[in-house]
């Protein structure tokens, strides 16, 4: 088993019988595991960022109505499929954030988008891994309020990596 693969159990297993889950309890009943993409090394990424110099001050729109206050870090660039693209890496109290939508949206992934906290390295470097993305609490039900990524990170190419579309 992968540490990937572990991480994924220890994931479904928290979904499946932990209080603070953001499963229903009729979700919970019926609960196989979630569903991934296969483990994709090439979207595991060491990616160089550049920084914002004013580091701007960005209010995310929630799904509930609301607003969540965060920082644009700085933006990085890579490839995917042939294609270079660019995200935008947002900050706030609780660390680094980085929502984005693929291609896949809607028919393989969640249509909102998915989420990742890049790991930060020395020097605006960070570690980027897609196979780590994962779909935010309002993909299960509508009882959670989350951010809804920005325009700014809606990309045209698809990221088969990570977690995919929620099926009950």
């Amino acid at each position: 088993m992968t540490e990937l693969d572990a991480f994924r159990a220890e994931k479904d297993d928290f979904f499946g019988s932990h209080p603070q889950s953001p499963l229903t309890r009729e979700q919970k009943q019926d609960f196989k595991g979630l569903s991934y993409f296969p483990e994709n090394d090439s979207l595991r990424l060491e990616v160089q960022a550049e920084e914002f110099a004013d580091k701007p001050s960005f209010e995310m729109q929630t799904s509930t109505g609301g607003v969540q206050r965060y920082q644009k870090f700085g933006k990085f660039k890579f490839n995917v499929e042939g294609s270079e693209v660019e995200l935008t890496i947002y900050q706030s109290e609780h660390g680094f954030f980085l929502p984005f939508v693929d291609s896949l949206a809607g028919k393989e992934t969640y249509p909102a988008g998915r989420y990742l906290e890049p790991e930060p390295l020395p020097g605006n470097r960070f570690i980027v891994d897609f196979n780590l993305a994962y779909n935010p609490y309002c993909a299960y039900n509508e009882m959670w309020s989350c951010p809804i990524t920005p325009a700014e990170n809606r990309l045209k190419v698809p990221i088969q990596a990570g977690e995919k579309l929620f099926h009950e």
